[in-house]
């Protein structure tokens, strides 16, 4: 996984974690829900990445 996609993901990572803060701290049920909805997509990259690479080291 190259740097760029990590740093990527982990940025889509923390913006969903900020979303569902907001949503939180507003009592906003649809922002909260985006904000999860990123942080789960962010995760299947990293997943899927990692799977790459372990490919890629044999």
């Amino acid at each position: 996984m190259g740097l760029g996609d990590k740093i990527s993901n982990e940025a889509e990572n923390l913006g969903g974690k900020a979303k569902e803060a907001a949503g939180n701290a507003t009592d906003n049920d649809r922002l909260k829900a985006e904000g999860q909805a990123d942080q789960v997509k962010a995760g299947a990259k990293k997943v899927g990445e990692d799977i790459k690479d372990t490919f890629k080291k044999d």
